[in-house]
């Protein structure tokens, strides 16, 4: 009997949560379960400087919050050393090792054109900041972040910054995906600029409408070869970041911003905080 009533309910709160998903909205208040009133945002972590804003709405829940929790402490003064010590390779190794010398040529003139220097600067770094570098160049030259303009708002009304993981932990996610096979996407992402700058400029529509469950379905396109490393991207992260949320938002009203990609879908913050017995609204205005 037990098990038929948990199926029901886990039936019902699929059915709840994909309604909510259906109203489209980046920002939602999560109440309950012993927590301050507390708030989810999703966001692009980089987006063309034209297609940025920052709405009222967010800017309220921030203002009615006393902290701030992104993925990452981002205003932690050793986050850019520690990150640039991470992202070499270990031991010595070199980038060029895990491709041929077309993709290395390939490679090597794509951001010599694009950036000024070549693969010698990022021979022995990982293909993580390739693919950062190359992904900015598809923003073009005037690029706003998120994650900065929220740091700046909550530092601006002397609130605390905080992180939902280390560095450590996120770039070692990166890493559980092989590395020729990131230089494989590297790859098929410059061997087609049209087709990239169309993916990149519809899921920045996607955002700007905020459609929580567009976004997933980007998110899941790209990794539906690879079921693993959408675990470790996504539904790993999602379970362990509301595993924190009692311990943040247990004394003191917090605003959460992550990704956008991570609230939609069966596994998303969305949902996994519905099956915790939270109040998931989306705030409209």
């Amino acid at each position: 009997m037990k098990k038929i009533i948990g199926t029901l309910l886990t039936g019902i709160l699929s059915i709840v949560s994909l309604q909510a998903q259906e109203t489209k909205s980046l920002l939602w208040k999560v109440e309950g379960n012993g927590i301050q009133t507390s708030y989810v945002f999703g966001t692009f972590h980089l987006i063309p400087q034209e297609d940025f804003i920052l709405k009222d709405k967010v800017k309220k829940a921030m203002d009615a919050t006393g902290v701030t929790v992104l993925e990452l402490d981002m205003d932690d003064p050793n986050l850019t050393t520690e990150m640039q010590s991470l992202v070499v390779l270990k031991d010595g190794k070199q980038l060029q090792s895990f491709m041929d010398e077309a993709e290395y040529e390939q490679l090597d003139t794509y951001l010599k054109e694009k950036l000024g220097v070549g693969m010698q600067v990022f021979n022995s770094m990982k293909p993580l900041a390739i693919n950062s570098m190359i992904t900015t160049s598809f923003m073009g030259t005037q690029t706003a972040s998120y994650e900065t303009e929220l740091i700046k708002y909550t530092t601006a009304q002397e609130k605390e910054v905080l992180g939902l993981e280390t560095v450590a932990f996120q770039i070692g996610v990166f890493d559980a995906l092989p590395y020729d096979q990131q230089i494989d996407q590297i790859i098929e992402f410059i061997n087609d600029p049209d087709k990239t700058r169309d993916l990149f400029t519809e899921m920045i529509t996607t955002y700007k409408e905020e459609d929580v469950a567009g976004l997933y379905d980007f998110m899941e396109e790209y990794l539906a070869e690879d079921p693993e490393l959408q675990k470790a991207l996504l539904d790993n992260r999602n379970k362990n970041w509301v595993e924190k949320i009692p311990e943040f938002s247990a004394t003191q009203k917090v605003f959460y911003a992550v990704g956008a990609g991570h609230l939609g879908g069966d596994n998303g913050l969305i949902n996994l905080l519905l099956q915790e017995g939270y109040s998931v609204t989306p705030v409209l205005e």
